[in-house]
């Protein structure tokens, strides 16, 4: 139930408001996945509670759903920051160097929350193009008000970018390490079911190709997921990357460049962010959000 003290999701016209509703925002998610599990209490967490492994279709379309509600989602943005707060209540457990955790300890859920920007800002320089100072200082902005639509309060995050360049290089130095999640999610042979969403037709057919499919997208995958991290990360986690694979990083992200700006909208945005962008549409009568996003301008 909403109420008049929720903190309000980040305004239209925005640049979250162009760059997380972009299907090239898809291809950044599995490096913030990654990077949140680096974190030895939320690694574990995944590790013990996540349906990740045998679920692994469901629990990513649940995942982008709730991403997807709390930029574009209005009203129902702060119930969906309740919600996950109560998912995470019993969760808790004994981190990778045997200290107790919870999943709703503030440093540990502030931190599956920070990792969003330096993926966001490194991601959007590859797949859009670069933010300028003034994006990025609102990128920040914008993410710390999606942080207090998930609960987290002003004073378990650094509230301006000079603040969190600090904390975001102490917990690369003294926290962060390659836990048993991320050496899975980075792994090119780990076994992962066909999808089972979709078409019934589709479903059918890509149960029977999925066996030769399955080695190139999991390839695939690890690529995207370790070329996408930011370095100072990627570094810090002890993932390879060598310069054959950034040349060719840079070379697909060009095409990805090139292709998705002219894409009609219907298949340039996911179907929330159309939807929402629509009724914003309907409300100004006619009017566009402003031309301020990466997304918007790429």
């Amino acid at each position: 139930m909403s109420s008049s003290n929720d903190p309000a999701p980040p305004p239209p016209g925005g640049v979250l408001w162009s760059l997380s509703g972009d299907v090239r925002a898809l291809l950044m998610l599995p490096a913030a996945l990654t990077l949140q599990v680096a974190h030895p209490a939320v690694g574990a967490g995944v590790d013990e509670h996540s349906v990740f492994r045998t679920d692994p279709w469901g629990r990513g379309e649940r995942s982008l759903g709730s991403l997807q509600l709390w930029v574009y989602g209005g009203e129902e943005a702060a119930e969906e920051g309740r919600r996950l707060r109560r998912l995470h209540r019993a969760i808790q457990g004994t981190d990778t160097r045997g200290r107790p955790y919870h999943a709703l300890t503030p440093a540990n859920y502030a931190w599956v929350h920070a990792t969003g920007y330096p993926v966001y800002r490194h991601g959007a320089r590859y797949l859009l193009r670069p933010l300028s100072r003034e994006q990025e200082r609102a990128l920040y902005a914008e993410w710390l008000q999606v942080g207090r639509v998930l609960g987290i309060h002003d004073r378990d995050m650094p509230q301006t970018i000079e603040e969190f360049w600090p904390y975001y290089r102490a917990m690369l130095a003294d926290e962060i390490e390659k836990t048993p999640v991320v050496a899975e999610l980075v792994a090119t042979d780990t076994a992962v079911p066909p999808p089972d969403r979709g078409p019934r037709a589709l479903r059918l057919l890509l149960r029977v190709v999925w066996p030769v499919l399955l080695p190139s997208l999991a390839r695939f995958r690890s690529f995207l997921t370790v070329g996408l991290m930011p370095p100072d990360a990627r570094e810090a986690i002890g993932l390879e990357w060598t310069d054959a694979q950034e040349r060719a990083l840079r070379r697909f992200c060009a095409v990805v460049r090139l292709v998705v700006p002219v894409l009609p909208e219907r298949l340039r945005y996911l179907p929330r962010a159309r939807r929402a962008r629509a009724a914003h549409r309907a409300r100004t009568g006619g009017l566009r959000p402003r031309r301020g996003g990466p997304a918007a301008s790429a």
